[in-house]
């Protein structure tokens, strides 16, 4: 009876919050689109950013976080995607009953071990439309400025139109330009798993390693320039795969994986398509558990978070194959179990448990 409230309670969440997407109004900037400086000053000022926003939601049992996007938020969001030069611009999603419903099952469904970890540490999940991404996270601080949380921002336009391996096969192909001769499929559930729900556990999952991370030494702030984030020595996680040079990350099989810097999801691929055989003969001899992971370090942690979790702890498949006129060039699977990861897997052991 308790699901079933909950349910219901963010089902009306989705349904009777004020003012429907269609009818808001564009959000003014700060500063002049150009004045990048100006626009980050004042999204490290904004609101959005301070615990006092979230507190309220924070008090919530973990599956009544999930909401769609307060005007606050939003307009951080506007401000935050204007700074970074990139067109989208959020506005409030209402989702059906039936998505809300997947959303907080999604979150339920996850061991309890893994529930735990965000008691205190998961502010909320706020849900939009035209994010310009699939997910995003974000630091929240307290009132001496320290990070104590984290919250999660979820498009929900783009989890209602996916299954769980029609989601990652998307996503795992953006890096590559398209080639008739090369095709890439990905399979992260099983036929009978198959489905919307189990893709936003997925996607869920990897923002939620982000939300992780906050606050601990797993690598360096992902808010400070690289130069900025001390001695790699704080950072073990960060130092299994990675060192800063000068103002930059630099991964330590950078001169064997040399497609790692042309690694871009989402936002226009880099790679021909007929490299992606040599892109995933490159990773397996990393200790990057995902090409995304090999992106940046604070992917590296969310990426290996996510998988440990839907592979180790949920007993789920997790498979890359690329193909090359009907056969398989590369079959790319978890990494849990072999040599290259176990430094990697005795960490996230330590911080998420072992099965």
């Amino acid at each position: 009876m308790k699901t079933l409230a909950r349910l219901a309670r963010l089902a009306c969440l989705a349904l009777c919050w004020p003012l429907a997407a269609a009818a808001q109004d564009a959000v003014p900037l700060p500063c002049p689109q150009a004045d990048s400086a100006c626009l980050f000053k004042a999204l490290h000022a904004h609101p959005a950013r301070k615990l006092a926003a979230w507190e309220k939601l924070l008090a919530e049992p973990l599956v009544e976080r999930i909401v769609p996007a307060p005007p606050t938020l939003l307009e951080y969001l506007a401000w935050d995607n204007a700074a970074n030069g990139y067109p989208n611009r959020p506005r409030r999603a209402a989702p059906s009953r039936v998505f809300a419903a997947e959303m907080t099952a999604a979150l339920a469904e996850l061991p309890r071990e893994v529930q735990l970890l965000f008691a205190n540490r998961l502010a909320g999940i706020a849900l939009v439309e035209d994010l310009g991404g699939t997910g995003y996270t974000d630091v929240i601080i307290d009132a001496a400025g320290q990070p104590v949380a984290g919250y999660v921002v979820l498009d929900a336009g783009v989890l209602e139109r996916f299954t769980a391996n029609q989601w990652v096969t998307w996503k795992e192909r953006t890096p590559f330009q398209p080639d008739a001769d090369w095709q890439l499929d990905a399979r992260i559930e099983d036929d009978a798993r198959d489905n919307r729900r189990q893709a936003i556990q997925y996607i869920l999952l990897h923002e939620l390693g982000h939300v992780l991370s906050i606050g601990r030494d797993v690598h360096p702030p992902w808010t400070v320039q690289p130069k900025e984030g001390g001695p790699d020595a704080a950072y073990p996680f960060f130092g299994l795969s990675w060192r800063t040079e000068g103002n930059a990350y630099v991964s330590h099989f950078d001169d064997a994986f040399t497609v790692r810097r042309q690694v871009s999801y989402y936002f226009g691929a880099k790679l021909a398509g007929d490299r992606m055989a040599e892109a995933y003969r490159q990773l397996a001899k990393t200790n990057f558990p995902t090409l995304y992971a090999a992106a940046h370090p604070g992917d590296d942690f969310a990426e290996s978070f996510a998988s440990y979790v839907h592979v180790v702890l949920m007993q789920r498949p997790w498979e890359i194959v690329v193909r090359r006129g009907g056969h398989d060039e590369v079959v790319f699977k978890s990494c849990w179990d072999e040599e290259r990861c176990r430094a990697k897997r005795t960490l996230l052991e330590a911080i998420v448990g072992k099965p």
